[in-house]
C-alpha cells in the first residue's frame, strides 16, 4: 500500500481509501490531497479537523446546488461531504463533544444524496429486539418497481466494527448492483445508527441479526427482490459476521467474506490499549476497558462454526493486511466444507491493503462469483 505519510500506516490508510472512494463519488482527488497536506500524521486532532473543514465546505456547497435545485451537483455533492466527514466522525473519541453532531450530520448528507438519485434506495428500519437495525436497500437500475424484468437477487451486506451502512455504497453497492443485483446495507448491532443511536452493541452470535433481516426481506420486499435468492456478506471485522451468518441460517443462498476474521480475539489480544482503534472495540462490545473488551472478544471465533457453513463462499484477502492478517483467510479456507474459492492479492499488489482499499478493481472476480452463484 502506498503510504502518503511514510512510515504511518493509519493515516496513509485512509487517505488511500478515500482515493479509491473517489472513483465511485466519494471524494474529489483534489480535496483529499489538500486534506492529506493539513494532516499531521502524528497529531489525531489534526487528522480530524482537516476532514471536519473539507466536509463542512463541501457540504454548504451542495446545500447550495439543492436550493438553486441544480439536482445532479447538489448529489454528487452531498455524496463526498459525507464521506469526507464520516471520516472525521470515524476517529473522534467517544468524549468528544462533535462525534454525535458530526455523525448526523454526515448521514444527513448522504440522506440528502440518495433523495435525489434517479433510483431511490429504499430505506427501512428492521425490528430487532425491540429496536431497529436501519438498512437501505440498494436496487439495480432495471429494478421491477420501474417495470423491467424479473426480480433480482439480494445480497445482504454488513460492514466492520462501528462501520455505516452508508459508505458500503462506495463501491460494494455499485458493483452489485451493474451485475443485476440488488443490495441491502445494514447497520447491524455495533455498527452506524444502531449503535450511535439506538445503543445495540454488537454480539457474538451475528447470526440472529442476520435471520433478523433475512427474516424482513421475505416477509416485507417480495414486491422488490427474489426472496429465494438472498445472500449475505461482509466487511473486515464483518468476515466473521458474515460467516457466523451463514453457518447459523442455511436460507442464505451465497456467502462474501470481503477480508477474513477467524478470531477477533486473536487480533486484538496482543494489540496496546492505547491502539488508535481500541476505544471504538470497546464501544462496540460495551466495555469499560480493553481487559473487558477482549474476555468478550474470546466468543467471536469461527472455531466449530465455519464447517457448518452449507453455501458456496468467497474470501477475499489481501497478504499485506496489516488489521486481519492474512493467516485468518487460510483458517478460514481449511475449515470450510462448503464450494468455496479463496482469492489472495499478493503483497507486491495494489488492492494487498486490509479490504482492498488500495484498489478496487482487485474486487472483480469476487463480484463475478457471487453473481453467477446467486444466480444459479
Amino acid at each position: 500500500m502506498w503510504h502518503y505519510f511514510p512510515g504511518q500506516y493509519m493515516p496513509s490508510y485512509q487517505v488511500n481509501r478515500a482515493l479509491t472512494q473517489a472513483h465511485y463519488g466519494g471524494g474529489e482527488f483534489a480535496e483529499i490531497l489538500e486534506v492529506a497536506s493539513e494532516i499531521d500524521p502524528l497529531d489525531r486532532e489534526s487528522f480530524n479537523r482537516a476532514w471536519v473543514k473539507m466536509g463542512d465546505k463541501v457540504y454548504d456547497k451542495a446545500e447550495a446546488y439543492a436550493q438553486a435545485n441544480q439536482r445532479v451537483s447538489a448529489r454528487r455533492t452531498y455524496l463526498r461531504a459525507f464521506n469526507y466527514l464520516r471520516t472525521a466522525e470515524f476517529f473522534m473519541t467517544l468524549h468528544d463533544e462533535r462525534k454525535i453532531p458530526y455523525y448526523l450530520k454526515c448521514r444527513d448528507a448522504f440522506i440528502k444524496a440518495i433523495d435525489l438519485f434517479d433510483e431511490r434506495p429504499i430505506t427501512v428500519d428492521i425490528p430487532f429486539e425491540g429496536s431497529t437495525l436501519p438498512a437501505y436497500l440498494f436496487l439495480p437500475n432495471n429494478s421491477p418497481h420501474r417495470g423491467a424484468g424479473g426480480h433480482p437477487p439480494v445480497v445482504v451486506m454488513f460492514g466492520g466494527l462501528d462501520s455505516l451502512a452508508e459508505e458500503l455504497y462506495f463501491g460494494i453497492a455499485q458493483h452489485l448492483n451493474e451485475r443485476g443485483i440488488a443490495m441491502m446495507a445494514v447497520d447491524g448491532p455495533g455498527q452506524g445508527a444502531a449503535l450511535r443511536l439506538n445503543h445495540i452493541h454488537t454480539r457474538y452470535d451475528y447470526n440472529v441479526a442476520g435471520t433478523a433481516v433475512l427474516d424482513y426481506i421475505i416477509e416485507n420486499l417480495g414486491e422488490h427482490v427474489d426472496t429465494s435468492r438472498v445472500g449475505v456478506g461482509a466487511v473486515s471485522m464483518g468476515g466473521y459476521m458474515a460467516a457466523r451468518c451463514a453457518a447459523f441460517e442455511p436460507r442464505f443462498k451465497v456467502c462474501m467474506i470481503f477480508g477474513a476474521v477467524w478470531s477477533y480475539y486473536d487480533i486484538w489480544k496482543n494489540r496496546p490499549d492505547n491502539h488508535p482503534l481500541a476505544e471504538i472495540v470497546q464501544h462496540i462490545v460495551g466495555a469499560d476497558n480493553m481487559i473487558e473488551a477482549r474476555e468478550r472478544l474470546k466468543y467471536f471465533t469461527l472455531e466449530g462454526v465455519a464447517e457448518k457453513i452449507q453455501c458456496p463462499t468467497y474470501i477475499l484477502h489481501g497478504e499485506d493486511d496489516r488489521q486481519n492478517f492474512v493467516e485468518n483467510a487460510y483458517k478460514v479456507n481449511d475449515a470450510l466444507t462448503c464450494e468455496h474459492v479463496m482469492e489472495i492479492v499478493p503483497k507486491e499488489e495494489s488492492g494487498s491493503a486490509h479490504c482492498s482499499v488500495d484498489d478496487f478493481t482487485k474486487t472483480f472476480n469476487m463480484y463475478d462469483w457471487i453473481e453467477k452463484k446467486i444466480k444459479e
